[in-house]
């Protein structure tokens, strides 16, 4: 028995040793990919002007989000030729038809416009609203982001020169959660920093480009999403944004990682509410990405280090081990959250930053153990990526 005991602590240590050296080597990729995005930012900002095509900017709601006239408003205040603002609802009931009523007020000489869209062509509302929105579109050229992000003035300039290159099919775009003072809030907006915008460079460096786009912004051409069956073949998925970049990846089109970040402020999440929302990403992520989604538990280094320190009874091998781990993890986050995200926040939350990791260790094995989410208040059963509804 004792025997038995001894091997299995050492294999413990043998694996958890090889998980922090996985996740160092994954931290060295993400801080290679980061160092490659900065580069290319700096040789955009001395690139020539493009011709700028008319835009329609699409942007389905649902509820009203922290600062979301703020949000709504930056996308009037564009240093753009020519383009229009769709908004959308199912609901003409619905609380944000009041913040859009509003921006026609302040900007009556800005194309803004307000859709009901009464059809329900799938699971995904969100995605059934865009293919009502997209059939009353002016342009050819389309952009849609999410109804809580605020952009700077010159955001439409920089995210549709890159159009002008007929081998690009969409322009997608890293983002920063601004908290709200709760500590769901918090921790939220420091594993965008710190983990997942990593990880989106990561992959877009691994898989030569990216193959799947940002609800933050997709900007599109509407020949490109017409080739792919448009909005209503997608409209049961939860990951609609994976599906429409990877589906314009399909067809030989680069999609391009902009230079600009934009923002979104966070809602005041409760612990519970963050660790449902956490739960509903980590799941459509599976759904989405099976294979490099099995292969995330190899990148959680701190949790790793752990492991093996107390495996190890605390040898000075493990001890080594662990701090250059530490040390790695906390270059990615400070190197992506703060140079190429400029996250203001970061550095008075960095201390929560093993507290969030040991939480995403958690989220993950929980992701595996059940297939349901909740998104905005309605429950569904993730099959194969698709939404079915289930019933409260």
């Amino acid at each position: 028995m004792i025997h038995f005991i001894a091997r299995l602590v050492q294999s413990i240590q043998i694996f958890a040793a090889f998980g922090a050296v996985s996740s160092s080597a994954y931290y060295l990729l993400c801080l290679w990919s980061a160092s490659a995005f900065l580069r290319q930012r700096l040789g955009e900002m001395s690139a020539p002007a493009q011709t700028l095509p008319p835009v329609s900017i699409l942007k389905p709601l649902k509820g009203v989000d922290p600062e979301i006239y703020q949000s709504f408003r930056s996308h009037c205040l564009q240093e753009y030729p020519d383009y229009e603002i769709i908004f959308g609802v199912s609901d003409p009931n619905d609380p944000a038809v009041a913040s859009v009523r509003q921006l026609q007020n302040e900007f009556p000489a800005r194309s803004i416009r307000l859709m009901v869209c009464p059809n329900i062509l799938g699971a995904n509302v969100k995605v059934s609203n865009l293919a009502q929105m997209v059939a009353e579109a002016r342009h050819q050229h389309l952009l849609v982001n999410d109804s809580d992000i605020r952009v700077e003035t010159d955001y439409l300039r920089r995210v549709m020169a890159p159009l002008a290159n007929p081998k690009v099919g969409m322009v997608t775009c890293l983002y920063r959660g601004v908290a709200a003072d709760t500590l769901g809030s918090r921790i939220e907006s420091l594993g965008i920093s710190t983990d997942f915008c990593a990880g989106v460079l990561a992959a877009r460096q691994l898989e030569h480009g990216l193959k799947f786009g940002l609800g933050s912004t997709m900007a599109f051409r509407r020949a490109d999403l017409e080739t792919i069956g448009g909005f209503e073949s997608f409209a049961d998925y939860l990951a609609d944004d994976y599906e429409l970049g990877n589906r314009i990846a399909g067809l030989g089109l680069e999609v391009n990682l902009s230079r600009v970040v934009v923002e979104t402020n966070l809602p005041a999440y409760s612990l519970p509410q963050f660790l449902r929302h956490q739960l509903r990403w980590a799941r459509g992520v599976r759904d989405a990405r099976s294979g490099g989604y099995f292969g995330l538990i190899l990148t959680h280094g701190l949790f790793w280090s752990c492991m093996v320190v107390v495996a190890s009874g605390g040898a000075i091998w493990a001890w080594t081990l662990a701090g250059a781990t530490l040390c790695l993890r906390l270059a990615v986050a400070l190197l992506v959250g703060k140079a190429v995200l400029r996250d203001r926040q970061l550095f008075g939350d960095l201390w929560l930053l093993p507290i969030r990791d040991l939480i995403g260790v958690g989220i993950w094995a929980a992701s595996l153990l059940g297939h349901t989410v909740s998104w905005r208040g309605d429950r569904f059963k993730l099959q194969d990526g698709k939404l079915i509804r289930v019933d409260a």
